[in-house]
């Protein structure tokens, strides 16, 4: 038998992808770099303010706001400290914010558990009613909202701050909630029921840990609300013993001067917890705006 040599089988060699990139990467490329502009744009009043607040004042008039100073200063964050009160607004904000979020997140989320999943009559009319409520602005509130406030004795007190603060912060979260709930499967209620779990036992051991994203959500979005609230805090806040962190930067404006570099570094003492919130519990905001639009 004789062997007969046979020329090597050449496999088809894989077609190396192009030097230069497609239409494709060159969108991308371009979408990239137009989303780097707008990034910019949207963090530089944030970085105008840090660099604000650690110049001094002097330079800051002397040379104007957009230009880059001369020298730098940490004392801008210990006198806003100082002028802002801020050892009693940042402790009347905090009670305000832990009295008011919890309860009109509870509230809100039975108000929603309701309207979603109950059977209940004029369900449409108490909806209709609850969200009417997020086309009112605050601003043609004010005198009757001070009027009541005045007559119930509940003004110059952070307590009194919890009604208005509620009525104002309820629809929204509602709407959030209600449309949460309204994702989840309607079986999981009913083999709860058929084991004999009423309403109650239904909201609290299986509605509300399906819906922490949800709660989570809601409960950031409505403490930021509740810290950076300005007008009612305004109105029906007078002694200095009582008043907001929002109230208390109004310290930093004069008659006759204004103290910008002051007030910058006291917006960033004002704005750290609300950072800090964020950049801990973002997955959970993320998913909780989300989790609603989404079918289930």
């Amino acid at each position: 038998m004789t062997l007969t040599a046979q020329a090597p089988v050449e496999l088809p060699l894989e077609s190396t992808p192009s030097e230069s990139p497609g239409p494709k990467g060159r969108r991308g490329l371009v979408m990239t770099l137009v989303l780097a502009v707008i990034a910019l744009f949207w963090i530089s009043p944030l970085a105008l303010l840090v660099i604000t607040a650690v110049r001094p004042l002097a330079d800051f008039i002397g040379n104007g706001p957009l230009s880059w100073p001369d020298q730098l200063t940490w004392s801008n964050f210990k006198d806003a400290w100082g002028i802002g009160n801020f050892a009693t607004t940042y402790k009347n904000s905090a009670i305000l914010a832990l009295i008011k979020v919890p309860l009109g997140v509870l509230v809100s989320a039975m108000l929603g558990f309701a309207l979603a999943k109950l059977r209940m009559k004029f369900r449409k009319t108490v909806m209709f009613t609850v969200f009417l409520g997020l086309t009112i602005p605050i601003y043609i509130t004010i005198v009757p909202v001070f009027i009541m406030m005045r007559s119930a004795g509940a003004t110059d007190s952070i307590f009194g701050l919890i009604g208005p603060y509620l009525a104002f912060g309820i629809p929204f979260e509602v709407l959030v909630l209600q449309s949460f709930f309204r994702q989840l499967p309607d079986e999981i209620i009913e083999a709860a029921r058929v084991d004999g779990a009423g309403d109650w036992r239904v909201f609290f051991t299986m509605i509300l840990p399906l819906s922490v994203p949800a709660l989570v959500t809601v409960a950031i979005l409505d403490a930021v609300a509740t810290w950076n609230e300005f007008l009612f805090a305004l109105i029906l806040l007078n002694s200095d013993a009582h008043k907001t962190i929002p109230v208390g930067l109004l310290n930093f404006q004069g008659q006759f001067a204004n103290n910008n570099t002051g007030l910058a570094a006291g917006i960033l003492i004002a704005v750290v917890p609300i950072l800090i919130a964020y950049t801990l519990l973002q997955r959970w905001i993320v998913g909780g705006l989300t989790a609603g639009s989404l079918k289930g």
